[in-house]
């Protein structure tokens, strides 16, 4: 097992650095099973998070699956049984590399990164946020042994309904929606609370964002957002996190309108099976309105 992360930053360092680094104890802990420990940390290693990482406000550990592997090429996977295109990675293989992570103490649940699990939504990230941490499973070729899956009670999830070589970028992506809702990983908490899928905002997209300069080729700030008027902006980003939801996601919209007893208008007369992830935009849109339950 390879860590990730350090007790004291020191500017100088560069994310590959941060890899033989001791570990702190009692904070989230992110374990990644992987074929490919040095696509780690990645761009988790840079920015917010990557400075979290060096304050030692998370904990990055990887598990080389090779290492776990048979024979004297340590072979890590073998054709599917009853035939089919494709390589699948062994249960005993992966099993060898759970029980290794297991021995590193509590790290919340085991999660394989996979196309036909749960879809990845800002309630779940807040609930991982919550625990201990997490075991991340990085498949490759045609997936893994089921058998292992069921043994260790495995659940698979997902960040979109598309297919990628493997799934270390996936994983890179959950920890990253995860890690920035640790306290103090971002510098102003504040900004949290009207970002999209947020409990601030509703659960609902995010209303545009402008800066300076006020007039810039030919386009100019909405006048409300440069006229001081607290409640008339604040009103405003409301209105335009609405029209945004209804038009870019009716999922959202419609399990929003459900949940705050509201008349869903024009989401209303959507088809619900061509809303895209309808099961998890209701999770986010609920969870500003209940306890996660997760």
């Amino acid at each position: 097992m390879k860590s990730h992360g350090r007790l004291t930053a020191k500017p100088s360092l560069r994310p590959r650095e941060l890899m033989a680094e001791p570990q702190v104890r009692g904070v989230w802990t992110a374990r990644i099973v992987t074929l490919f420990p040095e696509a780690f940390p990645g761009i988790l290693g840079l920015s917010l998070t990557g400075k979290a990482l060096a304050q030692g406000l998370w904990n990055l550990q990887t598990i080389p699956l090779r290492e776990f592997g048979v024979g004297k090429h340590r072979n890590v996977d073998d054709t599917p049984a009853g035939g089919g295109a494709g390589m699948v990675i062994r249960a005993d293989v992966m099993d060898a590399a759970l029980r290794d992570a297991k021995r590193g103490g509590p790290a919340g649940p085991v999660l394989y990164m996979s196309p036909r699990g749960r879809p990845l939504t800002q309630s779940r990230a807040r609930a991982l946020a919550e625990g201990p941490g997490v075991t991340l499973i990085c498949g490759r070729f045609e997936g893994v042994d089921q058998r292992v899956l069921d043994a260790h009670d495995v659940e698979e999830v997902s960040i979109g309904d598309y297919v990628l070589t493997g799934g270390e970028i996936a994983a890179q992506v959950l920890i990253d929606a995860t890690v920035r809702l640790i306290p103090r990983v971002l510098g102003n908490q504040d900004s949290l609370a009207e970002e999209s899928f947020s409990i601030g905002n509703r659960g609902l997209l995010e209303h545009p964002q402008y800066t300076k300069p006020a007039q810039w080729e030919g386009r100019e700030i909405p006048e409300v957002l440069l006229s001081g008027n607290h409640a008339a902006i604040a009103a405003w980003r409301e209105a335009e996190a609405e029209r945004l939801t209804k038009e870019r996601r009716p999922d959202l919209w419609r399990a929003w309108a459900d949940a705050a007893g509201k008349h869903p208008g024009q989401a209303s007369d959507m088809d619900p099976a061509k809303d895209r992830q309808l099961s998890g935009a209701s999770d986010q849109s609920r969870g500003h309105r209940e306890p996660e339950k997760e």
